[in-house]
């Protein structure tokens, strides 16, 4: 594990406790989240299916990047599907970050990448697709404003 890839992780674990705050609190939604690697793996994040994104850029950018694949270290090899296309147990998917969350449907978000609706983009450890604030706001299920 890259130490960036830990410095990464780090943040979006501490963003994943305050959106469980915000959750609990605007929408009376506790989240019981798994911490072992075996249930969060087989599983998924929490018990209730919930993904939870931190969009360190989307204040710059305006734009929401939604993760499709990834990998741990840039020198491996393959890709694995990740984000909307893990399989586990998430059917909302959360990404925002300290002013806004913005709720989606897994489904959703999986249908407008096979549709072609918006610009992918590739990193070195990443692949994912590039939804605009003003469509985020038309898709949403749901906007929390922080």
């Amino acid at each position: 594990m890259t130490e960036n890839y830990k410095k990464m992780l780090d943040k979006g674990l501490e963003y994943q406790d305050f959106v469980s705050d915000i959750l609990l609190l605007e929408l009376g939604m506790p989240l019981t989240s798994y911490s072992s690697k075996k249930y969060q793996y087989t599983k998924g994040e929490n018990k209730q299916g919930v993904e939870i994104k931190f969009d360190d850029c989307f204040s710059k950018t305006g734009n929401l990047y939604i993760e499709i694949k990834e990998k741990s270290n840039p020198n491996n090899a393959n890709y694995v599907d990740s984000g909307v296309y893990r399989m586990d147990n998430t059917w909302l998917y959360l990404i925002g970050n300290y002013d806004i969350i913005f709720v989606f449907s897994k489904k959703h978000l999986k249908l407008m990448h096979k549709k072609n609706m918006f610009r992918e983009v590739k990193t070195s450890t990443s692949i994912g697709f590039l939804i605009p604030e003003n469509f985020a706001e038309k898709y949403c299920i749901k906007k929390i404003i922080i």
